[in-house]
């Protein structure tokens, strides 16, 4: 069943999603050369508890960390470890808190460093279709139009669609219905109505769309070896239609 907020839980969500995007803005800046990605996990923490929320992520499923990390070939779901990030490198950050009962949840795939211009060009693309796929995001449309506008944004650029991991509806829990893949037909699925609030991320390979699993349960990799990109954003369909909600005012 999909869920439709209120305004007032909506303005909980607002809260929520401000404190990821703050928080993400503050790792951002210590992305590059050197840094490890148990370092980022630490201070988003940190910061995470400075503002009296529980990190989403941490124990959920047994996950053990408060962010996901994970770079270059890494598709979703990565381990923070203390290797240091080297330049070229590319790293996507995914993060989520619980806060007066509500979630938002967030990802962001940053450059370390500069890097090749193939990496930006998947980066470009793949951020691209977020904002594409949240366009969609209109009273009447239905889901499958926010799903097939990832898939035409990056298909004709050479690029895939991971097709084993998906959005998701968001609010009391971090999962809620629906699903929202990043493929399909326009005009297919339930009809998008106000109070609905969904997080929408397109996992984009520069390679094949086929991914595997680690041997920790967890990270998911590129069958072929190739870069990934993931950005997300929590969006919640209002009156005045799409509201990112996981983005700095």
């Amino acid at each position: 069943m999909i869920v439709l907020k209120t305004r007032r839980e909506l303005d909980k969500m607002r809260v929520a999603g401000l404190m990821v995007a703050e928080i993400l803005a503050i790792l951002r800046e210590k992305v590059r050369p050197g840094v490890t990605t148990i370092e980022l996990d630490r201070l988003a923490e940190k910061e995470c508890r400075k503002r009296k929320a529980v990190p989403a992520f941490k124990g959920y499923g047994g996950f053990p960390f408060s962010i996901c990390a994970s770079p270059n070939e890494k598709v979703v779901h990565g381990f923070p470890n203390a290797e240091p990030l080297k330049e070229g490198d590319i790293l996507s950050i995914d993060f989520g808190v619980l806060y007066d009962g509500f979630y938002g949840d967030s990802a962001v795939t940053l450059a370390v460093g500069t890097i090749p211009k193939d990496r930006q060009r998947l980066l470009e693309v793949t951020e691209q279709s977020l904002y594409r796929a949240i366009e969609q995001m209109q009273e009447d449309n239905r889901l499958g139009d926010v799903s097939h506008a990832v898939q035409a944004c990056v298909e004709p650029e050479g690029f895939s669609v991971v097709r084993e991991f998906v959005g998701h509806g968001i609010g009391r829990k971090l999962h809620e219905s629906p699903q929202v893949p990043n493929f399909g037909p326009a005009g297919h699925g339930p009809k998008l109505k106000a109070g609905m609030v969904l997080a929408i991320e397109p996992m984009i390979n520069a390679g094949r769309a086929g991914v595997r699993i680690l041997d920790d349960g967890w990270t998911a990799v590129t069958v072929d070896g190739r870069d990934s990109a993931h950005f997300e954003h929590t969006v919640a369909l209002t009156d005045n239609g799409p509201e990112i909600l996981t983005r700095l005012a």
